[in-house]
């Protein structure tokens, strides 16, 4: 490759090949899987342990949490718009002090209001350090090759599960909940220097001219005044609804999971192994992702893996063993949740091209991420009315099956494209 500065190259961003800072990529594949799998993978296996130590309800606990995703989801509009000024240095930075802070918070709580505060500040951390700030800093310096960066991002990230679901629970072993989430507080400060340190390379300008693969004759990138005629276009709202119904229904599973698990007799450790294997599957499918987006379009991509998400849910109610049929279950739910991350990163560039991707991918996800924020308790109250487990993940499929519906008519029309789309198939070439 080289650092000509061509319509094919990174000149659209203000940097060309040679300028991406080459640190970036592999701290961020090391930040992802720590940061994941302390501040999020680590709670559905630690809570069974909080309590029934603490005394505290699990509809009270899960509540603590979600309200920590509630709180990302919001903070995320806000740190899309900063990241699109200033990059994600300080933002990312600042997110990995404030997850250290807060986890220090939740381990030594003395009650059940401080756990909860905790929650409340983990939120922000997780708005400012997982992959929507990782996707727009790749999304910027390594246009118009970001698929490429953003797919080794998530084979990395889908780690995250598959690591520290067994670590927490081998440290439960031998360890209380709060001294185990004492431990991974040390692991998760190691992000601190690296984001510090890895993402001080200047920031591009955003683009100016074409998105990049557009082919000729293509327009110029949207302006503020389009930015927000795409907001309140039908292609985003319904595509805006289709990932927030999906997003419900994956990670009301991923906390469910455990539970349903224990329900049907298995130990917590196997239980944890089961969701925690999902990541090697999320590493798996996200390598098929390119040779999808090349045979289909984005909307295409968006109906068929959320209705494969949905599918895969139905099979953990229907399949209560043998262990090694879930662990493949697992597997291949992984496969779909890993490809569906790389649908919702590349949503925006497909449609609507790459010059304000952290303002629409902010307020793309931020339904999104509310609703997943609510599915860990939403799931856990639904699953006692309902009668246990297996009936809410019938449940949860179902919700799968109306986003799919949702998810047919989001192309946009020409007129409320921001600039060509980026189109994968020409990132990924036959």
């Amino acid at each position: 490759m080289t650092g000509r500065t061509t319509p094919e190259r990174g000149a659209v961003t203000g940097s060309d090949v040679r300028s991406r800072p080459r640190a970036v990529l592999p701290a961020l594949c090391a930040t992802q899987v720590i940061s994941w799998g302390i501040v999020y993978y680590a709670f559905p296996v630690l809570n069974p342990q909080i309590t029934t130590a603490t005394g505290w309800s699990a509809g009270a606990t899960t509540a603590a949490f979600s309200l920590g995703l509630v709180v990302s989801a919001l903070a995320g509009i806000r740190v899309g718009r900063i990241l699109d000024r200033r990059g994600p240095r300080t933002v990312m930075t600042a997110g990995s002090v404030l997850g250290v802070i807060s986890v220090l918070i939740v381990a030594t709580a003395p009650n059940l209001p401080v756990f909860i505060a905790g929650w409340a500040l983990a939120g922000l951390a997780m708005a400012a350090t997982f992959y929507q700030p990782a996707f727009a800093a790749l999304t910027r310096w390594w246009a118009p090759d970001h698929i490429r960066a953003l797919t080794i991002l998530t084979l990395a990230g889908g780690l995250a599960s598959t690591v520290f679901a067994p670590l927490a629970a081998a440290l439960a072993e031998h360890l209380t909940w709060r001294h185990t989430y004492l431990v991974l507080a040390g692991i998760l400060a190691l992000t601190i220097p690296a984001h510090a340190l890895a993402l001080k390379a200047p920031w591009p300008d955003a683009p100016t001219g074409p998105a990049p693969g557009a082919g000729p004759g293509a327009g110029p990138g949207a302006g503020p005044a389009d930015a927000r005629e795409v907001e309140r276009s039908r292609p985003f709202l319904l595509l805006a609804a289709a990932f927030t119904l999906s997003g419900f229904a994956m990670y009301a599973v991923l906390v469910a999971l455990v539970p349903l698990l224990l329900e049907r007799g298995y130990t917590t450790t196997q239980a944890a192994w089961v969701l925690g294997i999902g990541g090697v599957g999320q590493t798996l499918g996200r390598t098929l992702y390119a040779a999808l987006a090349r045979r289909t379009t984005a909307s295409a991509r968006t109906t068929t893996l959320i209705a494969l998400g949905g599918l895969t849910t139905a099979a953990f109610a229907a399949v209560p063993g043998p262990y090694g049929l879930l662990i493949a279950v697992s597997i291949t739910a992984g496969a779909v949740r890993g490809n569906l991350t790389l649908l919702q990163a590349t949503a925006i560039t497909d449609r609507w091209g790459t010059t304000h991707y952290g303002r629409l991918s902010g307020l793309l996800t931020a339904p999104a991420h509310t609703a997943t924020a609510l599915a860990p308790f939403a799931g856990a109250a639904l699953a006692v009315p309902l009668g246990g487990y297996e009936p809410l993940f019938l449940l949860l499929a179902a919700v799968s099956a109306v986003a799919c519906m949702t998810g047919f008519k989001t192309t946009p029309s020409r007129a409320t494209s921001s600039g060509p789309p980026q189109e994968t198939a020409k990132i990924f070439p036959r």
